[in-house]
């Protein structure tokens, strides 16, 4: 077996989560030392961390700056380039898979440096289904944000920000203050994200409706309504009484499809996006709809966050501490934020899970315990992956983007922008 090291989060702004709890640090330990009594777990001390170096050093893990004796090294967010330690296999959201042009310099790094690097984001199981996310938590921080947001914007009430409570519990306490009109609600997507905003919006009482009565319908309460890909595209061609969607067709050849989202964009006064979006996809709705009088929404908490993608007012990633701007739909430009009763206030963070860092980081370990680990630890022993049932032995390798100074082969597609062509 290997010692694997937890890192100190080196990326500015600070991410205080991290890819497993103390708690979750003892279990591990006490684990693989019936197999390996010399296994350890080292620690980086940190400043920014949601738990504290004492909690880790009860929990039996080795505190120290020096993490050379490890060979597996677990962070969250990138690892900036004078930080990498060649020679190692790193675990971290690396943001490269989309051919991010800010990220370009770090692959080319940790290839020139032979380290292998494992993308959470890509892990998955053998149906192709991620295994490990931080999506429930951004959607429920993204959730609970919008509804502050529109609160504000109407001076309704005034929650707390989910960053200043302890955890989720508090958080959840602060329910209670929210008291809506009969306002409507569009929830996009089908995944985690979505799952983690409807979590929110049913904890806070709010009634939800379908797609059809969300349309057709007037209530004396507010409602929301959670829309799927199907319901707001169809195929070109086809007609809003006889329309055309299959999923895998969707995926596959998603130019062949076009959003009728503008149907909703008239009843819908707050949008929580939490929906996946393919750039080959089409956006939600244009620059040009958002001027139209009909266009009613009036606060947007964009969960996915695509620089003007599929939204096109998210002009920029917000923050945790500055977490609104509005958007002149006349101008195309961004203002002040609450400046203008014409504006649209956007919720753009794009960190969300770091909100609830306590929380998030518990249920992320437990995804990498159950998941990642036994297969990490393990791919050179495959009698004890078959013994205790772990039968997907390419799981890391197809998480694999880097290893021996080169590409891992899934990520061959890569080539020209390691190359900077």
């Amino acid at each position: 077996m290997q010692k694997i090291a937890i890192i100190r989060e080196g990326k500015t702004p600070p991410d205080r989560r991290v890819a497993l709890t103390p708690t979750q640090c003892k279990e591990v330990l006490d684990k693989y030392r019936t197999v390996d009594k010399d296994f350890e777990i080292l620690v980086q001390p940190s400043p920014i961390r949601c738990f504290s170096e004492e909690e880790y050093e009860k929990a039996g893990c080795r505190i120290t700056e020096d993490i050379n004796e490890a060979s597996i090294l677990l962070g969250v967010k990138e690892v900036p380039k004078p930080q990498l330690i060649p020679n190692k296999t790193y675990l971290f959201f690396s943001h490269t898979i989309k051919k991010q042009p800010y990220n370009q310099d770090l692959l080319e790094k940790i290839v020139e440096s032979n380290i292998r690097l494992i993308d959470y984001e890509v892990l998955t199981n053998a149906a192709g289904q991620r295994v490990i996310a931080f999506g429930r938590y951004a959607g429920i921080v993204g959730a609970y944000n919008g509804i502050l947001t529109y609160g504000k914007r109407f001076g309704l009430f005034d929650l707390k920000s989910a960053n200043e409570c302890f955890d989720m519990d508090e958080m959840w306490s602060e329910f209670e203050k929210v008291k809506l009109p009969n306002i409507k609600i569009a929830v996009t997507g089908g995944g985690r994200v979505a799952k983690g905003s409807v979590e929110v919006l049913k904890g806070m009482k709010i009634k939800e409706v379908s797609p059809e009565d969300y349309l057709s319908k007037e209530f004396d309460e507010a409602v929301f309504t959670q829309l799927r890909s199907k319901d707001y595209h169809f195929k070109k061609g086809s007609s809003k009484e006889n329309k055309e969607f299959e999923l895998r067709d969707f995926y596959d050849n998603a130019t062949n499809y076009e959003s009728h989202f503008s149907d909703f964009t008239q009843k819908t006064d707050l949008l929580i996006a939490a929906a996946y979006w393919n750039p080959k996809s089409p956006v939600l709705f244009t620059k040009e709809e958002m001027k139209q009088h009909d266009f009613k929404i009036k606060v947007i908490a964009d969960i996915t966050c695509d620089i003007e993608g599929s939204i096109p007012s998210t002009k920029r990633p917000s923050t945790i501490a500055e977490p609104h701007y509005d958007y002149n739909a006349e101008t195309e430009s961004e203002e002040k934020p609450f400046s203008d009763e014409k504006n649209i206030t956007v919720m753009a963070v794009d960190n969300l899970p770091c909100e609830l860092p306590r929380n998030a980081s518990k249920d992320f370990g437990r995804e990498l315990i159950d998941q990642v680990l036994p297969y990490l630890l393990f791919e050179d022993n495959p009698h004890y992956l078959k013994e205790h049932n772990f039968t997907d032995g390419k799981r890391i390798s197809r998480a694999t983007i880097a290893k021996n100074k080169d590409l891992g082969e899934d990520f061959e597609y890569l080539r020209d922008y390691l190359e900077g062509k």
